[in-house]
């Protein structure tokens, strides 16, 4: 028995590029940075930030998903597999490339935060929106509403 499975949370790095087959399938490509963070011994040796980057690769519905939603910036969650491919550059040099084929993708970038998009369901206009006043419910003086359970 074998497993190969991958699961990254990370940042795009940059917007997908799709493109379609001929026969109509998408298939989108783009970057996502995971990172470990800095931490220092304790003999005091620092240990900088270190940033992997992962090519990922997606097919029809997921690629088409990327391509409306999924823009640099934003924070996703990945499950797929590892693939290596290799190929002959220009120069006739054996090249290896490393890819995560996608099989599920989980957008964590809330609505409208991400970078670049706009979100049409906020106003326009940069001014403060009004507020409202709170209006707390009526309290009855009965003691049995202070258990805090």
């Amino acid at each position: 028995m074998s497993v190969n499975k991958v699961i990254l949370l990370g940042n795009v790095g940059k917007d997908p590029e799709v493109r379609y087959l001929d026969s109509g399938i998408a298939v989108a490509s783009f970057p996502l940075a995971t990172s470990e963070r800095a931490y220092t011994l304790a003999n005091g040796t620092q240990v900088p930030e270190r940033t992997e980057w992962h090519n990922l690769v997606l097919w029809r519905g997921l690629a088409e998903t990327a391509e409306k939603y999924v823009h640099k910036g934003d924070k996703l969650y990945i499950e797929g597999k590892i693939r290596t491919r290799s190929y002959d550059d220009q120069a006739g040099v054996k090249r290896y490339v490393t890819e995560i084929f996608v099989d599920n993708m989980e957008m964590l970038t809330p609505k409208g935060t991400s970078t670049g998009t706009f979100a049409p369901n906020q106003p326009a206009s940069s001014a403060a929106p009004q507020s409202q006043p709170i209006v707390e419910p009526a309290r009855d003086d009965n003691s049995a509403d202070d258990l805090p359970f």
